[in-house]
């Protein structure tokens, strides 16, 4: 089959469910790729000699090659090419904003004539390998005489885990949930990334040998100094979880955190949730979300499939600077969702011990700030009310206090909490604990955690090879 064919094919998409149907309910929003329209959405790449495409993936996963063997029909040969460079493909082209990535960068989309539907395609080819049995066992390689202990759950924790495995060390995983995934359990809504999906992955990794200690928590159950007397090296990868507060009159009355009521959402989809507790529940209630990152996005479309009266979006710049992937602020409208741009809270009304309102502040765009986008500033004079039964704050995470919560006061830590690392090795000022994903970078993308956590396990083995090599010397 000939490439190149973005001239004659225009860009498509697997096909959506319609708004009333998937508003009603936590599956994906997208049906399965029909195989004959994936090949074809594949066979638009115009195999470009410098791959943008590649470069704006931070897995640098090479996109021309699998897009040019799924094109040509060669499914297993794709998925081969894809699953060499990432440990979860399908997970990233389900969530990845591929929009500000890989397809962001496609030359076809510069050319004006739409991106290559990356993501889409690389789904399409993972999800055909399970169905046809071509993802293999996870195969551990020859026993190196050492252990690891992974700290965190989460992409980064995940992807280490699994390199680590298949060259040949012990593994074992620390969760203080009481399911392993992290982020991709308990804070992804099912409508973007099915638990099923995450499952196998985990399942895989346990067959595998990757042990899972759920419900430890590091400062309760075991210091991080009992964990490196245990391990030979140890990796943080916590995430960040602690919310950036609502800082205006009457945000202590109610307003409920990002996460917790994402996660109680994720609980009660996977039926483990108890029931009766309405607070977290956007049912019958006009709900006000504030932020505009993928969270927020996450908040406004878990409320509509909650059933909520009403469901708005407070931002406080404009459409064109908001930090989520454009594609979900699209399917937040056609799934009725209304966005307020440039406003910002500026107080949570309330009468006695429920919230009847957000005062608006609006906003208007001045000056670029230091990352060179306008920073929003108050536009004087413009105050409005917004009707609120719910206010769900969704303004970012930022890390725990980990020196104190794991008792390792002398772990170093950025003014932020972000855990200090090595720019090469990921090793922190503590001798074999490394860090990887959020807890390092800071909220950032699942596929950058996912990139952290193979470069961390990279640098643990050759940590490792030399420490060992030591050893064995001495001896």
């Amino acid at each position: 089959m000939r490439l190149l064919r973005f001239v004659d094919i225009d860009q498509a998409y697997p096909e959506k469910r319609p708004e009333g149907e998937r508003a009603k309910d936590f599956r994906e929003i997208y049906r399965p790729f029909d195989p004959a329209k994936a090949k074809d959405q594949a066979a638009r790449c115009s195999q470009c000699g410098i791959p943008f495409c590649q470069t704006g993936c931070p897995l640098q996963n090479n996109i021309p090659d699998w897009l040019m063997l799924a094109g040509e029909g060669r499914l297993r040969e794709a998925y081969e090419t894809s699953s060499a460079t990432s440990t979860m493909p399908e997970i990233c082209g389900r969530i990845c904003p591929q929009d500000r990535l890989c397809e962001g960068s496609c030359v076809v989309e510069k050319s004006g004539h739409g991106a290559v539907t990356i993501g889409a395609v690389e789904q399409y080819i993972t999800d055909t390998a399970w169905n046809e049995g071509w993802v293999s066992p996870l195969k551990p390689g020859k026993p190196r005489g050492a252990s690891v202990g992974i700290v965190g759950s989460g992409p980064a924790g995940l992807a280490a885990a699994e390199r680590l495995r298949e060259a040949g060390y012990e593994v074992t995983v620390y969760e203080r949930s009481d399911r392993a995934g992290g982020l991709l359990m308990y804070g992804i809504p099912g409508f973007k990334l099915d638990k099923s999906v995450v499952q196998r992955r985990l399942d895989r990794l346990v067959e595998g040998g990757v042990e899972f200690r759920l419900e430890f928590e590091v400062g309760h159950d075991a210091t991080l100094e009992e964990l490196r007397n245990q391990h030979h090296a140890v990796l943080l990868a916590t995430g960040v979880y602690a919310a950036r507060q609502l800082t205006c009159p009457g945000a202590g009355n109610g307003v409920i955190p990002a996460l917790d009521y994402l996660t109680r959402s994720n609980r009660n989809d996977l039926g483990d949730a108890p029931a009766g507790d309405e607070t977290l529940s956007a049912r019958g209630k006009r709900v006000v979300v504030i932020g505009g990152g993928d969270t927020a996005m996450d908040c406004v479309r878990t409320a509509v499939r909650q059933g909520a009266a009403s469901v708005t979006c407070l931002y406080r710049r404009d459409r064109e600077n908001m930090p989520g992937s454009a594609r979900e602020v699209k399917h937040a409208e056609e799934e009725g969702v209304v966005f307020e741009w440039l406003s910002s809270p500026l107080a949570i009304l309330t009468k006695g011990d429920a919230i009847e309102a957000v005062r608006v502040q609006g906003m208007r765009l001045g000056a670029p700030d230091a990352s060179g986008r306008r920073a929003p500033e108050p536009d004087p004079g413009n105050t409005w009310d917004v009707a609120a039964d719910m206010v769900v704050s969704a303004l970012g995470f930022s890390p725990e206090d980990l020196p104190e919560i794991f008792s390792a006061p002398d772990l170093s830590v950025h003014r932020d909490g972000r855990v200090e690392g090595d720019g090469a090795t990921k090793m922190t000022s503590l001798d074999g604990v490394f860090v990887a994903g959020d807890l390092h970078r800071g909220a950032s993308l699942v596929v950058w955690a996912i990139r952290d956590g193979i470069d961390a396990a990279q640098s643990i083995e050759c940590y490792l090879d030399n420490r060992l090599a030591v050893l064995g010397a001495a001896e």
